[in-house]
Formats: structure tokens, sequence, C-alpha cells
């Protein structure tokens, strides 16, 4: 009987390892900043969750501070809440696509059709309000993400990298099975020699 309750006890708490595993996991990942004149961008904001146990209502708002000298005025790109996303007027209205989560903890626009002038300071705004029993409170996270603009994609190391020591694989792989192979052969010659010798 005691065996058995062991048994159960270790399956329940496999079974809850399990759950907790098959939880969908809140990475925060920093967004790209370099972009290709002419092509789709985007850009990444993570807001993890820390309460995930108390209802809250999201808002997010994106603004642009353009790149060049002399302006520090900050533009309205669009303001994202209760799934409805309202874009501002400006270089950006037909152009930005919100690219977030249902649960708002990835709040990412996409940009199309980039252009030199897209060149400049991204900040994402995330205000939670948490509804508590008796009172609500707020909290705003604000995350940036600085935006280059190039005429054309820029070398990947870690794709040459991963090229280069697919190409060694290949050769050493090689180098073994021709070694192998000299060996095996080797191997069956001197096997064929010593059962002709024993024949006669």
């Amino acid at each position: 009987m005691v065996a058995q309750t062991r048994v159960h006890l270790h399956t329940l708490v496999l079974l809850i390892f399990f759950v907790q595993l098959s939880q969908p996991v809140c990475v925060d990942i920093p967004s790209d900043t370099d972009a290709v004149l002419g092509k789709g961008t985007l850009l990444t904001c993570i807001s993890c969750m820390k309460r995930e146990e108390v209802k809250t209502k999201t808002r997010v708002d994106w603004y642009y501070t353009p790149k060049s000298e002399g302006s520090a005025s900050k533009i309205h790109i669009l303001t994202h809440e209760n799934d409805k996303t309202e874009k501002s007027g400006g270089p950006f209205k037909d152009r930005v696509t919100w690219n977030g989560s249902k649960d708002y903890q990835d709040v990412s626009i996409e940009i199309s059709n980039v252009t030199y002038n897209d060149s400049g300071l991204y900040e994402c705004y995330i205000t939670r309000k948490f509804e508590f029993d008796s009172y609500t409170q707020s909290f705003l996270t604000v995350k940036n993400v600085t935006l280059k603009v190039k005429e054309k994609a820029s070398e990947d190391p870690a794709a040459l990298y991963s090229e280069i020591m697919m190409y060694v694989l290949l050769v050493f792989l090689t180098f073994w099975l021709l070694v192998e192979m000299v060996y095996c052969y080797r191997k069956i010659s001197k096997a064929d020699e010593q059962a002709q010798d024993t024949a006669y």
C-alpha cells in the first residue's frame, strides 16, 4: 500500500512538472537595430507579465524621434488597446502594422517599405492597469529601439561561421570515410590472402 501511494505521489509530481513546462514562457529578446532600405522591419518589444493571475488592462503606445540633428520632436506612431489599433497620421500611417500577441507580452510592430528617414529612436510605452478588489494600480514600462537603415543587408557572422563549420565537417567526414574504406579494403585483402595460404 505504501509503495502504491509513493507511485501515485511520483506520478502527481511528474504531471505537475510537465504541466509547468507546457505553459508558454515569455522571453525578453532585443529588437533588430538594422533595417534594409525598401524592405520591411520588425521592431520587437517584449514586456513579460509578472502577475499573470491578476487581470490587467494593457495599453501600448509607440513613438518615433527622428535621427536628424536639431529635431527632438517625438512623433506618435500608433496606440493598441482592447484588440484595437489606432494609427496616427504622418509618415508611418500606411506602413505600420501591429504585430503583437493577444496576451500583450509581445507588443511589437512592423514597418514596411523602410526609408532612410526611418532611422532614429523608437520608444515602446506599455501601461498596465492591475485591478485589485478595492483599487487599481498602474505601471509604465518604456523600451527603446535605435534603428539604422542601410542600403544593403550586412553579413550575419553567425551564418558565416555555421557555413564554415558545415564545410569543415563535410571535409572531415569525407576524409574519415576514405580512411575507413581503405582500412576495410586492407582487412578484407589480408583475410583473403590468409584464406588462400590456408587452402594451400
